[in-house]
Parts: structure tokens; sequence; C-alpha cells
């Protein structure tokens, strides 16, 4: 069975627990997100910079090296039970079509956090922050 709250996921199979963290999921997220060609960078905003900041300083306090999470937040889904909702804020290159890329990436990350933690999503909303311009010469 796998039950969820709003920092963790947990599955009893057979009397274990296991506990997946939000930041985990998150991680996985980026990870995936960032390997999908057209995909800048991700950008946090301003909460999730603020966010980003004290899980990045609660980690370092424990002595770990704190994943990269800036630019994904990561919730229950309040319309369905047991699944999660991944939000992406990134920027896009110019020589792609932006509408392609998200969608890229909303398949990637969807695939890729199944995979890695076996946890259902319901949901991946790409926000497109900007598209960079950069390097490229009037069309």
């Amino acid at each position: 069975m796998m039950t969820f709250d709003a920092s963790v996921a947990t599955e009893d199979v057979s009397g274990c627990e296991a506990r997946i963290a939000v930041p985990v999921v998150a991680a996985v997220a980026v990870r995936a997100a960032r390997e999908v060609p057209g995909v800048v960078r991700l950008e946090p905003g301003l909460a999730g910079l603020v966010g980003s900041l004290v899980r990045t300083a609660r980690q370092q306090l424990k002595g770990l090296d704190p994943a990269p999470t800036e630019g994904v937040r990561v919730s229950l889904d309040p319309d369905r039970v047991a699944s999660l909702r991944v939000e992406i804020d990134l920027v896009t290159s110019g020589q792609d079509q932006v509408a392609s890329v998200a969608t890229r990436v909303q398949r990637a990350v969807a695939a890729e956090v199944r995979a890695a933690t076996g946890l259902p999503v319901s949901s991946v909303i790409v926000s497109v922050l900007d598209i960079e311009l950069a390097g490229l010469g009037s069309r």
C-alpha cells in the first residue's frame, strides 16, 4: 500500500515500509527534464528559490550533498488519490519549438519518476518562462 504526506511518500509491502522524500522525486524530475533536447535550464522562481535555500541549508547541516531540485515542485494531486503532481519551470532554446519541448519534458519526467520510484504521476505541468535566443541570427 502506498501512502503520501506533504513531505514523503511511503510504501508498505509485506511489513516493510519505504519512504521516498519529495526532494528525491524532484531531483529525478530535474535530471529527466535537463536531458530533453531544447531545455536550456530550469528556473526556480521566487518560491522555489526560498524552498531550495532552506532545503540546502538543512541538508548541509546534516552533512549531505543536496540534490538539485531548482525549478521543480512536487505535490500530491488533490484530484487523484495517491498520485503525484510535478510542476516544472524552464527555459527553452530558440532553436526548438516550445510546445514540442514541453511535451517531451512531460513524457520524460512522468516516465523517469515512475521508473525510478514506482510512484504514480498524474500530471506534469511545464511552464516555459523564457526562450533563449542567444546565438540565433535574424530570420
